[in-house]
């Protein structure tokens, strides 16, 4: 098996009543936790309406998270093309690439939220047919073309790019979710893919189906997709035990949902309790809440349903509150990483070994320190007078 990778996909989602500036220097503490327990991706996303999704540029937070991490790499979870100018776009990355010394990742998505559309006088249905002309636009320019185009939106003349991204390319992905508009980009283009709803029953259904589409269109295109270039986000806590999982996320589950019920289509009915709706949650596989053995339990359910990924990424939620998201991330990186990254494979192995030779270490040992007995009286009789 492929060793997987793991993130955080931070939109941020914060508990009303929390300080946004607090919340916001939260989301860069994040990082820099993350960095220190070897997870391998952060990605910050981009809202502009509703208060619990604060951060509107990925590209400031990536900068200020840059200068205190040194290996983890920084992802815009996304940008939201429709609500810039794709020249814009190419250049702050390719800047950032540089900033990062290529740590950063370009994540690109159409937009989530019908209010930011519309503070920018769009319609929910402009979004997609808008992302997918800015991202082409985008790829021809990281690519050194020089792009002119002229559209009812947007206008090109002579542009091209002063810089060329850190290392000559840059790691690129666009948002899935249940629709086909996510995957056909990415085969379209040869880019990842974030499937940001893979646990969600309708978008779980959905990825071998997208899988599909990816190859589908890479081949019609001549470009080839690889799924270490997939990523999966879900819901997670983990705690020591279950029932401790459950009343850390007393904090803001049921918040969490319920403002999801004033946003997605496919949002569930809340139930009274928090212990009712994490049963919800797991019993359809729709989120992890409890032990480090049913987050591993998660993963390779997803890994059956796809046949192999890349990137697992948590859904960075306030479902605890900071010390016991803090610490939910160190039980995963302590106890669910190691048994998908290879690292514990040679430990056992090593491990495993040694009991097996249990017999022959303890007559060697024994037989080391009758010898060094015996040398010791042999020097003693030596230096009598």
């Amino acid at each position: 098996m492929t060793p997987l990778k793991f993130g955080v996909f931070v939109p941020p989602q914060n508990v009303i009543g929390l300080s946004p500036t607090v919340a916001i220097r939260r989301a860069i503490e994040l990082a820099v936790h993350l960095d220190q327990l070897g997870f391998d991706e952060i990605w910050f996303g981009e809202h502009h309406s509703g208060g619990a999704e604060i951060v509107a540029s990925p590209e400031l937070m990536i900068a200020a998270a840059a200068e205190r991490t040194q290996r983890i790499r920084l992802g815009t979870g996304v940008i939201s093309l429709p609500y810039h100018h794709p020249f814009q776009v190419a250049d702050r990355i390719v800047q950032l690439s540089h900033m990062t010394r290529g740590r950063v990742m370009f994540g690109a998505g159409p937009g989530q939220l019908p209010t930011d559309a519309k503070m920018f006088g769009l319609e929910a249905t402009d979004l997609r047919p808008r992302m997918e002309e800015s991202l082409d636009i985008i790829l021809r320019l990281l690519a050194g073309e020089t792009v002119s185009h002229k559209a009812d939106w947007v206008t090109l003349q002579d542009a091209v790019l002063q810089l060329r991204p850190f290392h000559g390319s840059l790691d690129v992905s666009v948002v899935g979710t249940v629709s086909p508009s996510g995957p056909k980009l990415a085969g379209r283009h040869g880019l990842g893919l974030l499937s940001l709803a893979a646990t969600d029953p309708t978008g779980n259904d959905q990825l071998p189906v997208h899988w599909d589409i990816m190859n589908e269109e890479a081949a019609r295109t001549g470009h080839t997709i690889d799924r270490s270039n997939w990523r999966l986000m879900g819901p997670m806590h983990v705690a020591d035990t279950e029932a401790e999982a459950v009343r850390q996320c007393e904090h803001g589950l049921r918040w969490q949902y319920e403002y999801l019920s004033h946003i997605s289509p496919s949002a569930i009915a809340v139930p009274d309790t928090t212990a009712e709706l994490v049963e919800t949650l797991n019993s359809s596989g729709r989120a992890s809440i409890g032990t480090a053995d049913m987050a591993a339990a998660q993963i390779q359910r997803l890994l059956g349903r796809t046949g192999g990924f890349g990137t697992y990424l948590f859904q960075g939620i306030d479902f605890a509150n900071w010390s016991d998201t803090l610490r939910s991330y160190e039980l995963f990186a302590e106890r669910v990483i190691p048994r998908f990254d290879g690292s514990l494979e040679p430990v056992l192995g090593s491990y495993e070994h040694v009991l097996s030779q249990s017999d022959d270490n303890r007559a060697a040992t024994s037989a080391a320190r009758a010898a060094a007995k015996e040398q010791w009286q042999r020097e003693r009789e030596a230096t009598r007078p």
